[in-house]
This record gives structure tokens, C-alpha cells and sequence, in this order.
């Protein structure tokens, strides 16, 4: 198969393929006397590994990890579950930390106005300060 037979198969661009491959995330595959890749039905498997596992917020690296034990007879179901399990703790921890922010912004919402004046608490509180919009008088006056 050729790069676009891959990339139809699989769902990815042939320019994330080809990225995968520079990063050696994929097994290499092999080239012709032309210098174009053959791909077969291993990187079909490789690849949508990867595209799934990038769906389900697994990094670069952690599928790096994935593929390698995808092609390791030696694996352990265990340390894959080890590694999901940790995954899911860090999205947990991730969508603490925007429900936070959400908080945040919608308090932050509550106390403006939100009419045609200048005065905005959002960004008085973003900016940390209490933004004055009258000119303050110099003390030597």
C-alpha cells in the first residue's frame, strides 16, 4: 500500500504518517527501488493505535510507549491498564482544574456590569489591581 491507500485505511494524513514515521513512532516501513514507503497491514494496526489513542488524550509520547508495546509479545496487560489508569487520574485532574477556571470566570462575569462604561472588575482582577479611571490629583495640589 502506498501512503494514500494508508492514510484512507486509517483516517490520518499522509503528513501526520510521515510525521509519525520521522519520529519513529511507527515500525519504518519499507521502501521501494524509487524511494516510495509500502506500508502493510501491521501499520494499518500502528496507526490507528495511534490515531484512537491521541483521540482519548494520550501524548505523543505516552503512544510512543503504546506502539512499543503493541509490538512486544512480552507485554503485560497490566502495565497497559497501569498506564490507562494513570491517564484517566490525569484527565480527572484536568477537568478539576477547568471546572476552576470555569468557576472563576463565571464569579469574575458576575461582578461586571457589562455595559458601555469603562470600569470592568474582570479586568481590574485579571490585572491584579484596582484600576482607577479618573485622573488621580497629585498630591502637590
Amino acid at each position: 500500500m502506498n501512503i494514500s491507500d494508508i492514510a484512507r485505511k486509517t483516517g490520518l494524513s499522509g503528513k501526520a504518517i510521515r510525521f509519525y514515521e520521522e519520529k519513529g513512532i511507527i515500525t519504518p516501513p519499507e521502501r521501494s527501488a524509487n524511494g516510495y514507503r509500502h506500508y502493510v497491514g501491521h501499520h494499518i494496526e500502528e496507526l490507528t493505535l495511534l490515531r484512537q489513542a491521541r483521540q482519548v488524550g494520550f501524548s505523543l509520547e505516552e503512544c510512543r510507549e503504546l506502539v512499543g508495546m503493541f509490538n512486544d509479545p512480552q507485554r503485560h496487560s497490566a502495565d497497559i491498564k497501569a498506564r490507562t489508569l494513570r491517564k484517566v487520574q490525569e484527565l480527572d485532574r484536568q477537568m478539576a482544574e477547568l471546572q476552576q477556571m470555569r468557576q472563576r470566570l463565571l464569579t469574575l462575569a458576575e461582578s461586571c456590569p457589562g455595559d458601555d462604561g469603562a470600569a470592568c472588575p474582570i479586568i481590574d482582577s485579571l490585572a491584579g489591581c484596582c484600576h482607577q479611571t479618573a485622573n488621580p490629583k497629585s498630591v502637590d495640589q
